[in-house]
């Protein structure tokens, strides 16, 4: 059971990539951009308010932009860590002796996971006392700060799986890159789009008339980031979703079972095709 466990690849690349100093100096920059954001944005909203005092809806917006800025780090800068990990070790030529090894194919493609996303995972954590700073103003609960985090990390290994997969499918780094980008900008930027157009045909000639239900539009909407999170952080969003959709089945659900699929199955179907691939280019 404890061999089960143990995966090399994980603890080797681990100690590479956290030996360079390149990524403590990236952790800092992190922290030091967090900080003066925040500092700002009190600072400006202070001087424009004309008071001494940061007020709790004020704070809630300031946990919105945070909230969104570690979203957008979690989608652009994922695909760019995980595209190229299998790839990566063909172009180098040094996959075929890492397949020569006792490990499964489990443990190569979960290391290689694991080891793309814990970077951004440090960056999550090392960020947490100056995104939480906003518990010092109230409006914000605890319960909340946490589903957040919970969902951030659902998004990044979603994101991290798919790079993965990509890069175990193709055999250029480049090329796996162009698709797991694909992929996110599919998420982020074709789904809003495919939402307004549903819900517009939908409500299309009701005239007052209560809409009829649209279970693809409340679908688009639990599956896309960028409105589960506006309707995480504010209550009235998620309803008027599904006053749109006339659906009440809950986002968060759709979200956990949808992005916990891509995630198992892209996990599954790279283990499946890690081997194959090097018989078949033998």
């Amino acid at each position: 059971m404890k061999s089960r466990l143990n995966n090399p690849v994980l603890a080797k690349e681990v100690k590479l990539r956290f030996r360079s100093s390149k990524s403590f100096t990236g952790v800092l920059l992190y922290l030091l951009a967090m900080c003066i954001f925040v500092f700002g944005f009190i600072y400006i909203t202070t001087s424009l308010a004309g008071t001494i005092y940061f007020k709790p809806s004020e704070s809630v917006i300031l946990f919105s932009f945070l909230t969104f800025i570690q979203l957008g780090l979690v989608l652009f800068i994922t695909p760019g860590l995980t595209a190229g990990t299998i790839s990566g070790e063909r172009e180098r030529q040094t996959l075929p002796m890492l397949l020569t090894t006792s490990q499964s194919s489990f443990q190569i493609v979960t290391g290689k996971l694991l080891s793309s996303v814990l970077f951004l995972v440090l960056l999550i954590i090392a960020g947490l006392p100056v995104y939480s700073m906003v518990f010092l103003f109230g409006g914000i609960s605890p319960v909340l700060f946490l589903k957040s985090l919970l969902f951030l990390i659902v998004t990044l290994l979603a994101i991290g799986s798919l790079g993965v997969l990509f890069s175990t499918l193709f055999r250029r780094t480049t090329v796996s890159m162009i698709a797991t980008y694909g992929s996110m900008l599919f998420f982020t930027a074709v789904i809003p789009f495919l939402f307004l157009i549903i819900i517009q045909v939908n409500q299309f000639g009701t005239m007052g008339i209560t809409p009829p239900k649209s279970y693809i539009g409340h679908f688009l909407a639990s599956i896309n980031p960028e409105i589960f999170f506006a309707s995480l952080l504010g209550a009235e969003i998620g309803m008027g979703i599904q006053e749109m959709t006339q659906v009440t089945f809950p986002l968060w659900i759709g979200y956990l079972l949808f992005y916990g699929m891509v995630t198992i199955v892209s996990i599954w179907i790279a283990t499946k095709r890690l081997r194959v691939n090097i018989k078949k280019h033998k």
